[in-house]
């Protein structure tokens, strides 16, 4: 068993709005991290709702550690480790208080691995959950979800709020986390530098459909974002094209071949924030590149 989890088609309709989750394909390898890219509505949210469970999926099948289970199940919930942009923690209780909660609600809490990310993330122990800041609040809602034996980490916008150095801390603790090969991330991120550093696969997502699924290294090596004119855009190979922009006279095309281009392309440099703006805001191709 080589997948921690499999999305095979799944489907979500809203009665109330023209937005459609369509028919949606992805694993996730045990030992990777994956990252979830797309902008605000495009579907990252509702995707991973649906996997847990707190949406009712209208088709489609969700695979967990080789079985296709119900997440609602309280083994399930020990299993998979979820931060969602907002944290639902009573706010009247501090750390230690929040500590014994979950000590009931898990079974396989270990408070130990709790109070060492406690510190490892300088959070205050006595100090209410109503006066932490938003970043506080998402350092603890990673604590909390590193500290009750999961396998599977889904994180919506887990590093939102923090600072750069801050940032970087949990970046290494998500490294770390997968290191043995018997666990797993779901990472979604506007802030595609952290992506960018941590992920091994991407999965870009637009308008509800997945638009490109590859492996990061990939990515980095065989793609590129070209400049080049009109009559010389028509000669690449159309295959190899996932978007472009036209400004002016010239084109910025991403293509999945950077090899054996057209006289006329100038490869640019570029991160996968560049790609994510191209892909987002540009013009697609029909054909899904995965």
């Amino acid at each position: 068993m080589s997948n921690i989890l499999e999305v095979d088609g799944l489907r979500k309709v809203y009665a109330k709005s023209q937005f459609v989750l369509k028919d949606i394909d992805f694993s996730i390898p045990y030992g990777s991290i994956v990252g979830f890219i797309g902008e605000n509505g495009a579907g990252k949210t509702t995707t991973m709702g649906a996997i847990l469970g707190t949406l009712k999926k209208d088709r489609g099948a969700i695979t967990i550690f080789g079985k296709k289970v119900d997440v609602t199940k309280p083994k399930i919930r020990e299993d998979i480790g979820v931060v969602f942009d907002d944290m639902n923690f009573s706010s009247h209780l501090n750390v230690d208080q929040l500590a014994k909660v979950m000590k009931n609600i898990y079974q396989q809490w270990d408070n130990d691995k709790y109070n060492h990310y406690i510190q490892l993330f300088s959070l205050p122990k006595k100090q209410k959950i109503a006066g932490f800041s938003r970043g506080m609040s998402m350092k603890l809602s990673i604590a909390v979800a590193l500290s009750h034996g999961a396998k599977l980490l889904i994180l919506d916008e887990a590093t939102a709020g923090l600072d750069p150095v801050a940032r970087d801390d949990i970046l290494e603790v998500f490294i770390d986390f997968v290191k043995d090969k018997d666990h797993a991330i779901f990472l979604s991120s506007h802030i595609t530098s952290d992506i960018e550093k941590i992920a091994d696969e991407l999965i870009f997502i637009k308008n509800g459909e997945i638009i490109l699924k590859v492996n990061k290294d990939e990515l980095l090596h065989n793609y590129a974002i070209v400049q080049c004119r009109s009559d010389t855009f028509h000669e690449i190979n159309e295959d190899d094209v996932l978007a472009y922009i036209t400004k002016d006279e010239m084109l910025n095309v991403l293509v999945s071949n950077k090899h054996g281009l057209p006289r006329g392309c100038q490869i640019s440099d570029f991160t996968i924030d560049d790609i994510t703006l191209l892909l987002m805001k540009g013009e697609n191709n029909e054909r899904t590149h995965s």
